[in-house]
């Protein structure tokens, strides 16, 4: 490949990255339905013609931005969490809540948003949702086992339920920031989620 095609190459990924980045942004404000070609090519100064040389279908552009959305998301929390077992997940939990109060997505979470708007609307695009969706509670469930097996939790928890307890104050977290734009909801979620440890904790 010469010099001149690897910088088109180049050039068409950064255009592509930048079309996602905006793409998420509006999806988290006016929801994945309302993602369209035309208006996502007015809001980065594209033609519509230049988009859908990326995107050959609102369905692709759907799907494209709930991936970019997912790198953002590993990034912003995943690849955040350090330790294992308790640490790890308190460490995924307060990543969650930065990854909220700063808004990376001027709706709050991508996904709390994009679920429950999709929620109802069987196909590929909820599908890939509701994958994430099982992704992220098997990251929470895993932290809970892990911490079970180093002795920090009750081996006697059901861990898939102290996850499902745990994304539930997430969740509510979000979305109560998103419409007071106060840190008291979340607040009240971290005091809600460490009595919830507490509890769970062993002897």
């Amino acid at each position: 490949m010469g010099t001149k095609e690897r910088r088109r190459r180049a050039d068409g990924e950064r255009s592509r990255r930048a079309i996602l980045d905006e793409a998420a942004r509006l999806a988290t404000v006016e929801g994945l339905g309302g993602l369209s070609l035309a208006r996502l090519a007015n809001a980065v100064g594209m033609s519509k013609s230049g988009l859908f040389a990326h995107f050959g279908s609102k369905e692709e552009l759907q799907l494209a931005t709930i991936d970019s959305a997912t790198a953002t998301f590993e990034e912003q929390v995943l690849e955040r969490a350090a330790g294992l077992g308790l640490e790890r997940l308190r460490t995924l939990i307060d990543a969650f809540f930065r990854y909220v109060e700063t808004d990376v997505f001027p709706g709050g979470c991508f996904f709390a948003s994009a679920l429950t708007e999709l929620s109802m609307q069987p196909g590929p695009v909820r599908d890939r949702l509701v994958e994430f969706l099982d992704r992220w509670l098997g990251e929470l469930e895993a932290a809970v086992r892990d911490a079970q097996a180093e002795g920090a939790l009750d081996a006697d928890e059901d861990p898939a339920q102290l996850a499902f307890e745990i994304e539930a104050a997430l969740f509510f977290a979000n979305a109560g920031f998103v419409v007071t734009r106060s840190p008291e909801a979340i607040e009240r979620a971290r005091r809600t989620i460490d009595r919830r440890l507490a509890a769970a904790a062993s002897g």
